[in-house]
């Protein structure tokens, strides 16, 4: 006889007598009267309908309030208490294995060479410097911020980690589950403070504080590509250091060796390691700068006089130095009228509106340790790209661009296109920051228009209100939109909202690629941009389960696993802030080989190793697009939908409490849970399943199963 049998385990809070409401049932769509049918009680708790037609949709409920969400079915089944569908009886099940089912192994990591999608990886972000330090040898204190301990020794030097302490760690990476590692601009930098490496001086050396005689950035790359790892390196295209370009072009300065503060006198200065003056304790020459293109007497210094006694004549003033309280913008300004036009923008710094507008935001300088290049001249496009090409020949997989909305489209595209012409198939991203959605003319309250926003780039139209008006750039963003909702969603304990976000997916080129983040280097997702995330963890955790399951490549700034310097502001705030108060700061002792295992039992590493290993077996939740999108606060449910790589998945989220999901419309099939290994068949185009609170359900279509050990919050 046709039909089929559902089964039903009542939850201990439900009243005593079942019901089954149905509609649609069998091919002449027959339907009961609510409250519906009554269900036969079975042994242990469990209820049972016999179904005569050949499928059915219909909701269990109690008369009383409580009912589930709805089914569908066409084989017999059985729903225990948390909406989950078995096939067989789950106590049976549990008598003949006396096991959960095993979980699925994590899927194995293909050779570098054959990972051609950037969209497979996950991405591990990391100021080397502040990371783990490998080789004191080589640590440096920079001439501002230096912090001192009770007795007045210099301590945390600003230059701490290095290539050598990242590639004893590289394990450390590889076993929380990421395949890519972005590193701040290793090249040769020049500045007060320019640890992070945003201040270039030769893009054509590697900075000699980050290498050591056994561990260069050959050996780096050599040793990440050995374990699968990716290296992603950070280009600053927009800006050089203030003191110019080694062997290209100089910037007037005096040297800083020759700098007495007001009310002082030279060989008084006593700056930790910068004793007698600020000039470059690690030289002989006690100087910064070793340009050979600066002017003669420029170099005849940085030789000679490592005291900065022997008088000098100020070139410009006739003014005889060392001089007490000397104007401090000739040892460390910058006139920008008397720049060389042939690298360098001459329009002076940004101020004020100058942020949202192109033209300034473009041509002006960010800051006095940031000049602003002259990139459309064909001379700096030669200098950069073929900087950075002869690191795509050592082996660097991936490139970052920074401060992209201060170098006009078209412009920036000619390097992008070029990097990615010597080195076919490369995948290159930019930082484009913006504090809201970032949608410019197509609307959202944006202050700002679109040729400066991140969506702009991702295409290759000129019609700012038509972002159909071009194909894709190839240039995909990190997604500050997204990012920009965190403060007001998850950092309040809620999904609602993001939805909206995603209804705009269609302004990218392809947003599949676009690089998700909760928080980096310079910002944090609170009410407050400059703070690290302070939320409760469970917030963080739910936020990881977005992150990890929407369309995009997800990225984890470090330290994120181990909530580091949570709430922490992400740079130096006031006058004598010092780096170990902010979220950039040096964090080895967590690496150390005394403190790794308590590191890596942290809820959160464990949280995100699994969410990593999740993402790696299942090609929609790196590729598939996003559909059916619903959120409700608590909760959240979407389709990712990968046809043309044969994987589809339904993904449902829970924001604190335990959520039922139900999405319609949906491939019909054998679903399974990734998270917890449950299966659901789909007969009539709807799924329904239960998640429990800060949790996932991930269920794919023909699926693995249960990927991964359950953990605080995927379980």
């Amino acid at each position: 006889m046709a039909g089929f049998s559902v089964h039903f385990k009542k939850p201990v809070a439900w009243a005593d007598s079942l019901y089954i409401h149905y509609w649609q049932a069998g091919p002449k769509s027959t339907s009961s009267v609510w409250p519906g049918v009554p269900m036969k009680p079975e042994a242990e708790g469990w209820f049972v309908y016999r179904f005569n037609e050949s499928s059915a949709r219909f909701v269990i409920n109690d008369g009383q309030g409580n009912q589930t969400g709805d089914q569908s079915r066409g084989t017999d089944g059985w729903l225990d208490e948390d909406c989950q569908w078995h096939g067989v009886q789950p106590t049976l099940k549990k008598a003949a294995t006396k096991a959960s089912p095993p979980a699925a192994k994590p899927t194995e990591l293909a050779p570098i060479g054959k990972r051609n999608d950037f969209r497979e990886e996950t991405i591990y972000f990391l100021i080397t410097t502040r990371f783990y330090d490998g080789d004191p040898s080589n640590n440096f204190f920079c001439r501002d911020r230096i912090q001192f301990n009770a007795q007045g020794v210099a301590i945390d030097p600003h230059w701490r980690g290095d290539f050598k302490g990242l590639i004893q760690r590289l394990d450390y990476i590889r076993d929380l589950g990421f395949t890519a590692i972005w590193i701040t601009p290793p090249v040769e930098n020049r500045s007060g403070l320019d640890y992070h490496g945003y201040h270039a001086y030769d893009w054509t050396k590697i900075d000699p504080r980050l290498e050591s005689p056994d561990a260069s950035y050959q050996d780096l790359i050599a040793a990440a590509h050995a374990k699968g790892i990716k290296i992603i390196q950070d280009v600053v295209v927009n800006h050089s250091c203030q003191y110019g370009i080694r062997g290209k072009v100089h910037i007037d300065h005096l040297p800083i060796k020759y700098y007495v503060p007001h009310g002082s006198e030279q060989g008084r200065v006593n700056h930790g390691p910068y004793q007698g003056h600020l000039g470059n304790y690690a030289w002989a020459n006690r100087d910064d700068i070793d340009n050979p293109v600066a002017p003669e007497w420029y170099r005849e210094r940085h030789a000679s006089d490592p005291s900065g006694i022997v008088p000098l004549v100020d070139p410009k003033t006739g003014e005889t130095l060392p001089k007490p309280g000397y104007n401090p913008g000739r040892f460390f300004g910058v006139d920008a009228n008397q720049l060389d036009p042939n690298w360098f923008h001459q329009e002076g710094f940004i101020c004020g509106g100058d942020w949202e507008s192109a033209h300034p935001l473009q041509v002006k300088h960010l800051a006095g340790d940031c000049i602003d290049l002259a990139t459309e001249r064909q001379n700096v496009k030669d200098y950069l790209i073929g900087s950075i090409n002869r690191y795509l020949d050592m082996g660097v997989d991936a490139l970052r661009i920074d401060t992209v909305k201060h170098v006009e489209r078209d412009n920036l595209l000619e390097y992008v296109n070029a990097w990615k012409a010597h080195k076919p198939g490369l995948f290159v991203f930019g930082e484009n920051l913006v504090k809201g959605y970032g949608w410019g003319d197509m609307g959202g309250g944006d202050n700002g228009p679109s040729p400066i926003r991140p969506w702009w780039y991702t295409r290759l139209g000129h019609d700012p209100q038509n972002p159909n008006s071009g194909g894709d750039s190839g240039f995909p963003q990190l997604d500050f939109g997204l990012f920009s909702t965190f403060r007001d969603t998850v950092s309040k304990g809620t999904y609602g909202g993001t939805a909206q976000v995603f209804s705009m997916d269609w302004i990218y080129g392809d947003v599949t690629q676009l690089v998700t983040f909760l928080q980096n280097h310079d910002v944090g997702p609170d009410n407050d941009f400059k703070f690290r995330f302070k939320g409760e963890q469970w917030m963080a955790a739910a936020a990881y389960n977005l992150i990890w399951t929407v369309r995009g490549i997800p990225c984890l700034y470090y330290g994120e696993e181990i909530e580091f310097m949570k709430g922490a502001p992400q740079d130096v705030e006031g006058e004598k802030d010092t780096l170990h108060q902010t979220g950039r700061a040096y964090f080895g002792e967590h690496l150390s080989d005394d403190h790794l295992a308590q590191t890596q039992s942290h809820p959160l590493y464990r949280h995100i190793r699994r969410l990593n290993q999740i993402r790696q077996a299942i090609p929609a939740l790196q590729k598939g697009r996003m559909d059916r999108i619903s959120e409700w606060g608590s909760g959240m449910s979407f389709v990712r939908d990968f046809a043309l790589g044969g994987s589809y998945a339904v993904v449902g989220l829970a924001m604190g409490g335990d959520q039922p999901i139900t999405v319609n419309g949906v491939s019909n099939g054998v679903y399974r849970d990734a998270v917890t290994g449950h299966e659901v068949s789909v007969g009539h185009g709807a799924i329904s399943f239960h998640v429990k609170g800060n949790s996932a359900g991930i269920y794919v279509l023909d699926g693995p199963g249960k990927i991964g050990e359950d953990g605080v919050y995927l379980r």
